[in-house]
C-alpha cells in the first residue's frame, strides 16, 4: 500500500502535534502548517491525499481555504476540524466542499479512521456541495447530534423519502424542516401534518381534500396536505397512528404521484416529497400485522435516528442557555443564567419529555425564578422531587460531562469552582440531615468541627 500525504492546518500547535503523531504511527507521511496562507503557499508546488484543517484561524479561516482549493483540486477530500458543534457549522463545512467534518475535541481514533476513509477512492465527496444553508435551531455538541447533523448534509442534494425516529420531544419537526430546507425543494413549500391529532374520519380528507359537497359539510372545493406541498415537502408525523385503509391509499399515492380527491372525479398529480416520523417502532408494528411492510420501505428509504435528551445529557447545557435566551426576548425580560449546581441537578434528570420539556421548564424559570442566577432551589418541583432513575448518568458521568463543558468554553480554575459546589453541596446535605448539629455533620464528613466551622465561612453557608 502507498504512503498518503496528509497535511494539517491548525494554529494550534498542541493539535497539530496530537494528530501528526497519531497518523504518523498509522502510516501517513504527515506535514502542518499553522495557518492557512503558508498551505496554499505549499499547494503551488504539491497536493497532498487528504487536507486536515481548523475552520477558526487568523487569517484565512478554514472554509475559505476548503473553498480555495477545491477549486483547484476538486477530488481532495477536506477534514474540517470544529470546536462549534451546531448544524449550520455542519453545513458549511459540507458547503465548502469538505468531505467530511471532525467535531472538537474529537477521538484519536475517530480521526485516523476518518482520514483512512477519505483515502479510499470514493464517488460522493462532490455529492456534498450546495447550495445557501439558512440558519437551522438546531444544536449539539453530542456524537449522536453529530450523527445527525451528517445525515443531513449527506441528503442536501436528496429528493429521496426519509424516516426520522425518536421518542417525542426529540425535535423530529426541526429535522424534517432541515431536510426540505437544505434539499433542491427548499424554495417550495414544507408542510407538516400530525397524523394522531387529527380524527380518523377526516384525515383522508386532510391529506387529499375533497370535492364541494363530498360530504356533510364540503360547502367548498378545499385542496388537501398533498397538493399544498405540490414541489415541495410534505412531512406526516406519528405515521405510526395512520388506519390500515389510510396506509393502504398513502401507499398507491407514493407509487403513481396521482390521486382522487374525496368525491371526486379527475385524477390530481401531485410531485411530493414525503418525510415521515414516528416514536412507534414499525418494525414491530409490521410484524404485529399493524403496519404495512411494503409502505415500510416505501417510507424508510434513509433512517435518521435522534437520541433521547439523556442520551445527549452533555447538550444540555447548550440547549438551556439557547432556550433561556429564547424566552427572555419572547417576554421582552433580562435573561436568567442557570448556576453550576442547578446544571449538575439538571444533568441529573431524566427528562421524559425530552428537548422539549426543556424548552418548557426553561420558559417556567424565566418567568418563575426570582433571581437572575438561577440556584438549586429555584428549579421547578418536578426537577427536584423526582429521584433520578436507573437510565441516567451516574454523579461521576455528570461530573465528567459537566467539566467537558466547562473546558470547551473556555473556563479556567475548574478544579477550584467545582471543589467549591462540591464542598459546598456536601455541608448543606450533612447539615440538613443532623438540623444543623455541626459537630454530628463533622464526624459524618470525617472532619473536625474546627475544619467545618472554617469551611462554613470559606464558603459563605
Amino acid at each position: 500500500m502507498s504512503v498518503h500525504d496528509v497535511w494539517i492546518i491548525d494554529d494550534d500547535s498542541s493539535i497539530r502535534w496530537v494528530l501528526a503523531r497519531a497518523l504518523s504511527s498509522d502510516g501517513f507521511n504527515v506535514q502542518d502548517f499553522e495557518n492557512a496562507e503558508a498551505a496554499l503557499l505549499a499547494l503551488e508546488e504539491a497536493c497532498p491525499a487528504v487536507l486536515m484543517t481548523d475552520i477558526r484561524m487568523p487569517g484565512i479561516s478554514g472554509l475559505e481555504l476548503a473553498e480555495q482549493v477545491k477549486e483547484r483540486y476538486p477530488n481532495l477530500p477536506i477534514i474540517v476540524m470544529t470546536a462549534h458543534t451546531d448544524l449550520d457549522s455542519a453545513l458549511a463545512s459540507y458547503q465548502s466542499g469538505a468531505f467530511e467534518y471532525l467535531p472538537k475535541p474529537f477521538d484519536l481514533d475517530e480521526a485516523v479512521r476518518l482520514v483512512q476513509r477519505a483515502v479510499e477512492p470514493i464517488e460522493e465527496a462532490s455529492d456534498n456541495e450546495f447550495d445557501g444553508a439558512p440558519e437551522m435551531d438546531i444544536i449539539g455538541e453530542a456524537p449522536a447530534m453529530q450523527e445527525v447533523f451528517r445525515a443531513i448534509g449527506r441528503l442536501a442534494k436528496s429528493n429521496i423519502n426519509v424516516m426520522v425516529c425518536g421518542q417525542s420531544g426529540t425535535g423530529k419537526e426541526l429535522v424534517a424542516n432541515a431536510l426540505h430546507q437544505h434539499s433542491p425543494r427548499a424554495s417550495k413549500p414544507f408542510v407538516a401534518i400530525n397524523i394522531a391529532a387529527i380524527p380518523a374520519e377526516l384525515l383522508e380528507s386532510e391529506l387529499f381534500g375533497h370535492e364541494k359537497g363530498a360530504f356533510t359539510g364540503a360547502q367548498a372545493q378545499r385542496k388537501g396536505r398533498f397538493e399544498q406541498a405540490d414541489g415541495g415537502t410534505l412531512f406526516l408525523d406519528e405515521i405510526g397512528e395512520m388506519s390500515a385503509d389510510l396506509q393502504t391509499r398513502l401507499l398507491r399515492v407514493l407509487s403513481d404521484k396521482r390521486f382522487y380527491r374525496v368525491g371526486g372525479r379527475d385524477l390530481v398529480s401531485v410531485n411530493v416529497r414525503v418525510l415521515a416520523a414516528t416514536n412507534r417502532d414499525l418494525e414491530q408494528q409490521v410484524a404485529k400485522g399493524l403496519f404495512r411492510e411494503d409502505l415500510y420501505h416505501r417510507l424508510n428509504v434513509i433512517r435518521i435516528d435522534l437520541p433521547s435528551l439523556r442520551e445527549r445529557v452533555e447538550d444540555i447545557p447548550l440547549l438551556a442557555k439557547r432556550f433561556l435566551r429564547l424566552s427572555a426576548q419572547e417576554l421582552d425580560v433580562e435573561m436568567k443564567t442557570l448556576s453550576e449546581d442547578a446544571l449538575v441537578k439538571m444533568m441529573a434528570y431524566d427528562w421524559p419529555g425530552n428537548v422539549r420539556q426543556l424548552e418548557n421548564i426553561c420558559r417556567w424559570i424565566t418567568v418563575m425564578a426570582p433571581a437572575q442566577s438561577v440556584s438549586i432551589e429555584d428549579l421547578p418541583k418536578e426537577i427536584l422531587d423526582t429521584q433520578a432513575s436507573s437510565t441516567t448518568l451516574s454523579w461521576e458521568d455528570v461530573l465528567a460531562k459537566t467539566v467537558q463543558h466547562q473546558l470547551r468554553v473556555g473556563k479556567k480554575e475548574v478544579l477550584t469552582d467545582l471543589l467549591k459546589s462540591f464542598e459546598s453541596t456536601l455541608l448543606s446535605v450533612a447539615l440538613e440531615h443532623t438540623s444543623g448539629h455541626r459537630q454530628n455533620a463533622a464526624k459524618l464528613l470525617g472532619w473536625g468541627r474546627n475544619t467545618l466551622t472554617r469551611k462554613l465561612k470559606d464558603l459563605d453557608l
